[in-house]
């Protein structure tokens, strides 16, 4: 027998809103959003893993516009720039200098005092389990939320060391259940590639794996982890495409077991996770998909 149709979001109806983990391509969840608020979605509470958590936190500190103009402001050197190396640590980059640019757009909110419900989801590696992040101060959440394993330090959270969410949540769905919305709609970040397979997901301007940002990256992973030269694709883009391919496995599983009113998928080939100088471009791919998802379900 086939499953009952869930019944469509009402205009001003209270909605959550999951949003995923993606890297990069998470500014894409800035366009969903304008394009959910666009069709008169009421959002009431957000819960974000990684990129979702920085995109979910910095719109219920109600601030997304004032950080999309800056994100859009930016070209690849700036963000190059903000990349704190980890001498010595347990990690490739500290990822404060990250933080402190966007508490200068932001400020520094406690989430309690946030205007719409949020939760950060995060993993504790110690006892295996995820961490839903709603007090305290915003940027520890979110800081504690994209800490993927190997390039950012764990972030140390009431004593607990603390990485990416979407190790074991990359479609916080469950973390949204504790609102009093109506209705949920998620945001997938890997949704069926757009591109031929081979084809790299990268501006014309911007070759895969011979930019120098890139090439800086690896040759430091590979003083970490003693790799040795000569692989076939960089070392970088193995870790991406590996926590990737995990990511969209336990997505399927979340959406299986408790489907939300609406999903939303942004293609998994839209960029590659760290080309967070493609903002523009990513949000303007989030609005369009979200429009052709909304138009679709008949909203």
């Amino acid at each position: 027998m086939a499953a009952a149709e869930a019944p469509k979001i009402r205009r001003g109806e209270p909605v959550a809103l999951a949003l995923g983990a993606g890297g990069a391509r998470g500014l894409a969840q800035i366009g969903v959003i304008e394009a959910l608020e666009a069709r008169g979605m009421e959002i009431v509470t957000v819960a974000g893993s990684s990129s979702g958590a920085l995109v979910g936190g910095i719109f219920a500190a109600g601030k997304l516009h004032e950080y999309r103009e800056r994100l859009v402001a930016m070209d690849r050197g700036d963000f190059i720039r903000l990349l704190d190396p980890a001498l010595g640590g347990n990690g490739l980059f500290r990822g404060e200098r990250l933080i402190d640019a966007m508490r200068e757009v932001v400020g520094d909110p406690l989430i309690e005092t946030l205007p719409i419900g949020y939760v950060a989801v995060a993993v504790d590696l110690l006892r295996q389990r995820e961490v839903w992040l709603r007090q305290g101060p915003l940027w520890q959440a979110i800081r504690a939320s994209f800490a993927i394993p190997g390039l950012f330090t764990p972030a140390e959270v009431h004593g607990r060391e603390l990485v990416d969410g979407g190790l074991l949540a990359p479609l916080p769905i469950a973390a949204t259940r504790l609102s009093d919305a109506h209705r949920l709609i998620a945001v997938d970040m890997h949704g069926w590639p757009e591109k031929p397979p081979g084809q790299p997901a990268v501006a014309a301007d911007a070759p895969a794996r011979e930019n120098r940002f890139t090439a800086w990256v690896e040759r430091h992973l590979r003083r970490r982890m003693r790799e040795e030269q000569g692989e076939e694709i960089g070392l970088s883009e193995i870790m991406a495409r590996s926590l990737d391919t995990m990511q969209a496995q336990i997505a399927r599983i979340q959406l299986a077991l408790d489907p939300p009113e609406l999903v939303i998928r942004i293609p998994r080939d839209a960029c590659l996770f760290y080309e967070f100088w493609r903002a523009g471009e990513m949000i303007e791919l989030g609005r369009i998909e979200a429009e052709k998802a909304l138009d679709a379900a008949g909203y």
